[in-house]
């Protein structure tokens, strides 16, 4: 049913002391026989027509902690009677308490997927799922799906689409806006609860390294990371003050990710250690980012984050992501070298994962680079392709964009989609709510300038002095400025408008009495401004060349 408990369980393994786990693990053989037995009779197909349904085949998928079934459309999950110091399954009360928390926090995210939770009677030869007498074992059972519909699955083999990623970014939101807040009084979120386990990655990593530049390289890292969070220190208190840090997911890659039903699905999340799941959102979403990245997708990572942060509005959240994304690459990176240190281990699969753990450190050191600060902001008529050409842009550059009609609403605590009737000049769209919302980019804008990411904003600008708010913003920050020029004829520009408003699915509201009135009152790019001007035409289907163009102008690599 699922694989991806194995890279969760090897990340916790290597949260204790090894040599304290092999004795855990010892010490709890005397249950794995009546488990074994119990399990051997759970993968004969008899056994299922009691719980209700035909089994035509039963397949067992093993962890360290747990052993799941498939069978037919079903799976049960069952957990080891293990105690392994991080978590202790050894009492049959544990056991269903734990699987009672599992579909909890679960049916979060997945409520389609997590069924209920079964008590197993009879005896461990001949069991009875369901009932039957008092019960021996407990297994949660779920919905069986393919492995192929994991996130991580499709990454690999191309079939994962700007449209999951868009949906993924919409649920995300809605499930964190959902989550219960840490409270005050609870350690979750303090500054030295987020430093300890940052600082267990280096104290394992280092002993299992040899090579000179993987040390010095891991020395570098650490000093990096201790650096930024004492910097990050009273942002750390802000957020959780903020309600920032909250029961989350805890283990949220592509492999804990599949596309139930056409919806891209989050599940097993972390049940049995709290300290892991109560966490900021933004180290959540940082792990999702550093995983496209891995999985080299820097154009569907930035647009996942683009699009949570629209969906959120936590542009704040952006100064401590680069510390939580380096820190999730490092944690990858701790678990392969774990894994290449592993008696036993064959010498094409150590080579493997020794390349996997370079690969990780070598993506914390890219990360941790902040990149040269600039802003480019958007120009043009409604219906000339703003968004669809900043969207290109953001993805190339790896750039946080603001876009003007999001912002507008949010300022009215109204939702990008939703409609508010109001006509030129009126309501959200009076000449004293445009200036309001310009001067909230220019907020936002210095948030993102103080993160150190690259910074688009998609708004109209027809104006000079609202142009000349940023190049301001611009200069104060020692940033690259450019402004990006999207054209079109007012016949493209008309017919665009129209169909916009027939659609009625985007943030922006403005018709052809708005465009009307743009081509009336506009006021052009003057002598100096051209100078820091790029035209975009969105007729064309790719903005690539002018985007790497735009990238060369402003000193950025592109993502």
């Amino acid at each position: 049913m699922t694989t991806g408990v194995l890279w969760t369980l090897q990340f916790f393994l290597s949260e204790i002391d090894l040599h304290t786990t092999r004795n855990l693990v010892s010490e709890n053989r005397t249950g794995s026989a009546r488990l074994d037995k119990l399990i051997a009779a759970l993968r004969d197909p008899e056994t299922y027509r009691h719980a209700g349904h035909a089994v035509g085949r039963v397949e067992l998928l093993q962890t360290h902690i747990s052993c799941v079934l498939l069978a037919g459309d079903y799976a049960y999950k069952i957990k080891k009677p293990v105690n392994l110091g991080f978590l202790d399954f050894s009492a049959l009360d544990a056991r269903r308490r734990y699987c009672d928390e599992e579909l909890r926090l679960n049916r979060r995210t997945a409520p389609g997927l997590y069924l209920g939770v079964v008590a197993i009677g009879g005896s461990e030869s001949a069991p009875l799922i369901g009932g039957g007498g008092p019960a021996i074992e407990y297994a949660l059972r779920m919905r069986r799906f393919e492995q192929d519909d994991l996130l991580d699955r499709m990454a690999h083999r191309g079939a994962l689409t700007p449209a999951h990623i868009d949906a993924l970014a919409r649920s995300l939101a809605a499930f964190h806006a959902g989550i219960d807040r840490a409270g005050s009084g609870d350690a979750f979120g303090d500054p030295a609860q987020i430093l300890i386990p940052v600082l267990q990655n280096f104290e394992q990593l280092l002993p299992l390294l040899s090579a000179k530049a993987d040390i010095a390289l891991l020395a570098r890292l650490r000093d990096w990371s201790a650096r930024e969070h004492a910097a990050l220190a009273p942002i750390f208190r802000t957020r959780k003050r903020d309600g920032r840090v909250r029961e989350c997911h805890g283990d949220l890659h592509l492999g804990n990710i599949a596309l139930l039903d056409a919806v891209p699905t989050p599940f097993d999340c972390i049940e049995f250690n709290a300290e892991f799941r109560w966490t900021d959102v933004m180290n959540e979403i940082a792990f999702l980012v550093m995983d496209l990245l891995d999985h080299r997708l820097p154009r569907l990572a930035f647009r996942f984050l683009n699009a949570y942060l629209e969906q959120t509005g936590d542009y704040a959240g952006l100064r401590v992501l680069r510390f939580y994304l380096v820190y999730r690459a490092l944690v990858r990176a701790k678990v392969s070298c774990l894994r290449a240190h592993q008696p036993g281990i064959a010498a094409r699969e150590k080579s493997e994962v020794e390349h996997e753990y370079r690969r990780h450190l070598h993506l914390a050191e890219h990360l941790a680079a902040a990149a040269e600060p600039a802003i480019v902001i958007m120009h043009g008529l409604s219906g000339s392709g703003k968004t669809t050409i900043s969207q290109g842009l953001l993805e190339t550059l790896g750039a946080v964009r603001l876009r003007s009609d999001v912002e507008r609403k949010r300022l009215h605590g109204l939702s990008a989609q939703a409609r508010s009737g109001a006509a030129l000049n009126t309501g959200l769209y009076a000449p004293e709510s445009s200036e309001r919302t310009y001067a909230h980019l220019a907020e936002l804008a210095r948030a993102v300038l103080d993160a150190r990411y690259p910074l688009i904003v998609d708004a109209a600008f027809l104006k000079r002095e609202q142009r000349a708010l940023f190049a301001g913003l611009a200069r104060e920050a020692r940033a690259g400025f450019l402004i990006a020029t999207c054209t079109a004829t007012a016949h493209t520009l008309r017919a665009r408008v129209l169909a916009r408003e027939r659609e009625a699915r985007d943030a922006s509201e403005a018709g052809l009495a708005v465009l009307e009135y743009q081509l009336d009152n506009a006021q052009p790019l003057a002598p100096d401004e051209l100078a820091h001007a790029m035209q975009f035409d969105a007729a064309r289907e790719s903005v690539a060349p002018e985007a790497a163009a735009l990238a060369r102008r402003l000193g950025l690599e592109p993502a």
